[in-house]
């Protein structure tokens, strides 16, 4: 059954919702920015810089606050207890201390609020929920799916979102925010996708906010994934980071001094369709010779199926018709070190590090993080990668930066769209 305008399977829309998330006693007027001017605006925004400090060391004590907040200490134990009150933060205990009277350390409440990330990719879609301490509340789910630009595209995503949040309803979590990764460009700021379910005026995160009822934030998913890669515990201290999603096409997700860069247009990021090769190799965006006809996971299954076709072999054929052959295919035959695909993983890999390249001579980054559905393929793709990137970078600017595979692998999205939607309704 598809959801309909402001109902869903017959159901109001509201008194679904309300079925399905167990709203609790959270003062979320703190995030929305709605407080009186005065003590109460001043009051408001010292209690999100206290909820931000205690986010990034993962707990303090009153005296910590009060000096890195530049107030006392008597303003901060009642800001404290108001937050305590409002169930944000909880009392962690003591402070270990060799002399004196120990202090209490205060740390977020991860049950507080909960948000939902919706991970899409061309042939399915991840779901995860995290709360509000960072951690995942639920194990990562996946769908299939077929990722179009159509109605019936849309009216499937919007029926698989309604149906994993009927899945986690027995959790009775309070969900304070919804966030969508997505291929294509994305403008986070109007909430607008230009290439996909862009056959409507309103933009995709109203419609679907008017859909689920509870704040949605879409974003580009190389973005989301750099964003994830950021706020990895043991990649907090990189605010230079650029991420390759290296899929079936090629984007890359930008952090500049810790901020994800977004450009004029909210449009960055594309990197794929750069004219790099002099071929005649007509790219999906219209035009010839862009960086993705030879080093993107088509590029991959295009050459793959070429060589077939002209007589190579593959152990993919004892159970493939060539024209059936997919990327994950190519990518567990070479992961069963399959010859030819292997071979042109590391032909693709070659063309891919002159992209890398490129990156590294204009953003001089602290990492170079590759992921995507080819990242699973490991050395066969970071070698032959990395040769080529140290021919043609710059060897003072590439000494600089570290370039590894993503550590969150195939959940590098869905944990960058909770994250973002958690950002977004807190900060």
């Amino acid at each position: 059954m598809k959801w309909q305008k402001g109902k869903a399977g017959g159901i109001s829309k509201k008194s679904y919702l309300r079925n399905v998330v167990q709203k609790k006693k959270i003062n979320f007027e703190l995030f929305n920015g709605n407080a009186a001017p005065g003590v109460a605006s001043k009051n408001a925004s010292l209690k999100k810089s206290i909820i931000k400090k205690i986010d990034r060391k993962s707990h303090c004590t009153i005296t910590e606050l009060s000096k890195e907040l530049n107030i006392s200490v008597p303003k901060t134990t009642t800001l404290i207890t108001s937050l305590a009150e409002d169930g944000f933060i909880c009392d962690e205990g003591k402070l270990d201390s060799t002399g004196g009277r120990k202090a209490s350390i205060f740390g977020l409440t991860a049950d507080a609020c909960h948000f939902v990330g919706v991970g899409i990719s061309r042939y399915h879609i991840d779901f995860g929920v995290m709360d509000f301490k960072r951690g995942i509340k639920i194990p990562f789910q996946q769908v299939a799916y077929k990722f179009e630009n159509s109605k019936e595209s849309l009216n499937t995503l919007i029926e698989a979102i309604k149906e994993f949040l009927k899945s986690i309803e027995q959790e009775k979590l309070n969900i304070a925010g919804l966030g969508i990764s997505m291929p294509g460009r994305i403008n986070p700021k109007n909430g607008k996708s230009l290439n996909y379910f862009n056959f409507t005026e309103e933009p995709l995160n109203d419609l679907l906010q008017e859909e689920f009822d509870v704040p949605v934030f879409i974003e580009n998913d190389s973005r989301a994934m750099v964003y994830a890669e950021m706020n990895a515990n043991d990649a907090s201290n990189e605010k230079n980071l650029v991420f390759i999603n290296h899929d079936y096409g090629i984007g890359i997700g930008i952090i500049i001094d810790g901020k994800t860069y977004y450009g004029k247009s909210g449009y960055s990021g594309e990197l794929g369709h750069i004219p790099l090769f002099d071929n005649e190799i007509i790219c999906i965006c219209g035009k010839k010779g862009c960086f993705e006809t030879e080093a993107s996971g088509f590029a991959l299954k295009r050459k793959f199926k070429e060589k077939l076709k002209s007589g190579s072999s593959s152990s993919v054929l004892k159970n493939k018709k060539i024209d059936d052959i997919t990327l994950p295919d190519i990518i567990y035959a070479a992961k069963q070190e399959d010859m030819l695909a292997i071979e042109l993983l590391a032909e693709v890999g070659e063309k891919l590090g002159k992209g890398l390249a490129v990156l590294i001579n204009i953003f001089n980054p602290e990492a170079l993080i590759i992921g995507g559905l080819l990242a699973e393929t490991g050395d066969y793709i970071r070698l032959p990668a990395r040769s080529v990137l140290n021919k043609f970078s710059s060897a003072m600017v590439n000494n600089d930066t570290t370039m590894r595979l993503s550590k969150l692998g195939e959940h590098a999205g869905v944990i960058g769209a909770c994250l973002i939607a958690r950002s977004r309704v807190i900060f």
